[in-house]
């Protein structure tokens, strides 16, 4: 997949073979961003965010984090659809660390199963954030294994379908004894 907020980018990873698109904007960045992707006919992640890169971690509010996101989402979805993506291609990503708080990561991630009333496939990325330091005594990321899995479960748990992490062995393995559990 392509991971950008640029029409351009886009355009010219799909050419050379991307199967997905990734925008941390949820198509907003980039005017032309959908209607590269609607020619596509490639599945985007339409991913949550409040504000942009270089302030949204200052101080980000929500009045209800969950269902902010998921109206605002649910909003992502009916622009895409208006710009002519399918919504069978339509994958959404309430954007852990992107405009959040700890205690905002911690609501979506105890309420992710509501996502699923939108109707699209959930995808979490929440490997190695700084989230996992932040409950864990200032963790480095090269020392948030442990925290990244238990996100990773939690999120299959709910029915997530797309799990974005950096360390896929572990993580496969975490879920394989996971879902030895349960059957």
């Amino acid at each position: 997949s392509i991971d950008s907020r640029k029409s351009a980018v886009m355009s010219a990873a799909l050419g050379a073979g991307a199967h997905m698109v990734n925008d941390v904007s949820a198509l907003t960045w980039d005017a032309q961003s959908a209607a590269v992707v609607a020619a596509a006919g490639a599945p985007v992640v339409l991913m949550h965010h409040q504000g942009d890169p270089q302030s949204m971690q200052k101080d980000p509010r929500y009045e209800d984090a969950l269902v902010e996101v998921y109206l605002w989402l649910e909003e992502r979805i009916a622009a895409a659809e208006q710009a002519g993506i399918a919504r069978e291609k339509l994958l959404v990503d309430p954007g852990i660390g992107f405009g959040k708080t700890v205690a905002h990561n911690l609501e979506l991630m105890n309420g992710l199963a509501l996502l699923h009333g939108l109707g699209c496939p959930i995808v979490l990325g929440a490997s190695r954030k700084r989230m996992i330091g932040a409950l864990s005594n200032e963790a480095t990321a090269d020392q948030r294994l442990p925290g990244s899995l238990t996100l990773a479960l939690k999120a299959v748990e709910q029915g997530a379908q797309l799990i974005r992490v950096h360390d896929v062995p572990e993580t496969a393995q975490a879920l394989k004894v996971w879902r030895g559990l349960r059957d």
